[in-house]
């Protein structure tokens, strides 16, 4: 399963970022997908995730601030992410994993993608 994440960059304390993860076609009507990120020195953690039938759960680092979503349509899901820290700064990763794993775990998922730069400046 190959996943290509897009939509980071350079942003300011405060403001919003969408990444998306393109996956090829019927992957999210399989696999759980979830978000990781991985910052300097620090071991990968988990952002949040969504599974094949809809329900999400997030980090509680992000709630209230992070939103993950999918379009079954497009193969692609999102995060987004508003009222971004400096301590969001971090290389952010795509993943999936089979069906019924548990999902805020790294070794769970089989597939990531290449990873996309999120730097927040105070």
């Amino acid at each position: 399963v190959q996943l290509v994440e897009s939509g980071g960059g350079l942003v300011q304390a405060g403001d919003s970022l969408l990444l998306s993860c393109k996956a090829p076609r019927r992957t999210l009507g399989w696999y759980t997908m979830g978000w990781f990120r991985q910052a300097p020195g620090k071991e990968r953690e988990f952002v949040a995730a969504i599974s094949r039938s809809g329900p999400r759960t997030h980090a509680d680092s992000v709630k209230g601030r992070f939103t993950i979503s999918s379009d079954n349509a497009k193969d692609t899901v999102y995060l987004q992410m508003n009222n971004l820290k400096p301590e969001d700064t971090a290389v952010y990763y795509c993943a999936a994993a089979q069906p019924g794993s548990p999902s805020k775990v790294v070794t769970s998922y089989q597939n990531w993608g290449q990873g996309t730069q999120v730097t927040v400046s105070p």
